[in-house]
């Protein structure tokens, strides 16, 4: 007597048509339970979600017939990266990639081409082009529904899934490492991967973001990928969803540095000097963080004024991302007549956070002026570009030379 076959399932989908949860077995068969309350609500764009568990991969499929597939995380945190060089784009960029590879506005050929090259780069898995709650931010509030959603679709499209990691949460954790190292001789705390497929990491926190819960009463494989299904399918829907986001303001920050900025650029001081005013105006700007973390550490009011007095300007120099938004700050704020605007915020940042662990950056002139100048201060490799043809060559280069994953420092 023959053995029974043994059948698995290899797709799960939420259709949007016909109100129901679809099991297809390996065998081709389908099974069909009308779901309870439909998913997809009056201004989502997308028809169904289909999640392949045998390839770890979710597809989203929109009602224009759009497909976005992301790859998931596992459980195990084990490296998904696989060698691949991480490419993070300015909010710019992506517009000039979404404008190339639609073959629509004024794009430079060197440019068009650099942007197949990046996109062809992912599909053959040498590079991510991870998305950031930035990008997010930025594509939502477009009052323009039909560019909006392409722009949207593109970076859902080229990211697979792959986000930074909230660059605050990313700022706690290399302070929580430097007063560890500090307290201890070594840091007992390590920040994080930056670049992650994980649940939960585009908000983290440090930003009072809630994680989404794990569901009671299941194994742990099964809860984690519900929570990870559940964090994968609304990022894709916040992001292509018909109603915009507006955006929020950020008019104390900016007017704080303007006055700063401007006093400065009115004292008579050198530029080592001024330097100190500006790093004391961080650490002012940063101090939740750091009474946070100082307290997460169990530091003493002593231990916090001798780092604050003996350690700070090292330790935030030598923390990837803090140095850099460290000298962007300096950057800007010793450049007489600086005018400060809104998206300096997010651009500072989330620019800072990406240089200071992703392979290559690619952002627009100032804000990549600045970047390279504090990244040559620092002496650490420059690979921030302003064109993506610029940093295709760079990449080119590297992918040619050393391959993905084993770039010199």
């Amino acid at each position: 007597m023959s053995a029974q076959p043994e059948w698995s399932i290899v797709s799960m989908a939420m259709d949007r048509t016909s109100s129901s949860m679809i099991l297809t077995r390996s065998d081709g068969k389908e099974a069909r339970f009308p779901l309870r309350k439909n998913p997809f609500g009056e201004t989502s764009t997308l028809s169904q979600f289909t999640c392949f568990p045998g390839l770890n991969v979710l597809l989203a499929t929109t009602k224009s017939g759009d497909d976005v597939a992301f790859e998931m995380p596992v459980l195990d945190g084990a490296d998904q990266l696989d060698g691949r060089l991480a490419v993070y784009l300015d909010q710019n960029k992506w517009r000039v990639m979404a404008n190339a590879l639609a073959g629509i506005g004024d794009v430079s050929p060197q440019e068009d081409e650099a942007a197949w090259r990046l996109a062809n780069w992912v599909r053959q898995r040498k590079i991510i082009l991870p998305a950031s709650a930035a990008h997010y931010a930025e594509t939502t509030k477009w009052s323009d529904a039909t560019k909006r959603y392409q722009l949207g679709l593109m970076i859902l499209q080229l990211s697979l899934g792959w986000q930074m990691r909230d660059p605050l949460q990313v700022r706690r954790d290399e302070i929580r490492a430097a007063f560890d190292s500090r307290a201890g001789g070594n840091s007992g705390t390590s920040v994080g991967a930056v670049f992650s497929l994980a649940p939960n990491v585009i908000r983290g926190a440090a930003r009072g973001a809630s994680p989404i819960p794990m569901p009671e009463g299941l194994p742990q494989e099964m809860a984690f990928q519900t929570v990870a299904l559940t964090s994968a399918t609304a990022l894709i829907e916040v992001m292509l969803d018909t109603e915009r986001v507006p955006a929020g303001s950020v008019t104390d920050w900016v007017e704080a540095n303007q006055q700063f900025s401007d006093w400065l650029d009115g004292e008579k001081r050198d530029a080592q000097q001024k330097r100190k005013s500006i790093d004391a105006f961080l650490l002012n700007d940063i101090r939740l963080d750091l009474a946070v973390e100082a307290h997460a550490a169990q530091l003493t009011s002593e231990a916090v004024f001798e780092w604050m007095t003996k350690h700070a300007q090292h330790d935030l120099a030598a923390a990837p991302a803090l140095g850099l938004l460290r000298e962007m700050f300096h950057e800007r704020h010793l450049n007489k007549g600086t005018i400060w605007r809104g998206n300096d915020l997010t651009d500072m940042i989330y620019l800072s956070c990406a240089a200071g662990y992703a392979d290559f950056v690619v952002c627009e002139r100032a804000m990549g002026n600045a970047l390279r100048q504090g990244i040559k201060r620092l002496q650490r490799p420059v690979r921030v570009f302003r064109y993506l043809s610029d940093a295709a060559e760079a990449i080119e280069t590297v992918l040619t030379t050393t391959g993905p994953g084993q770039q010199e420092s």
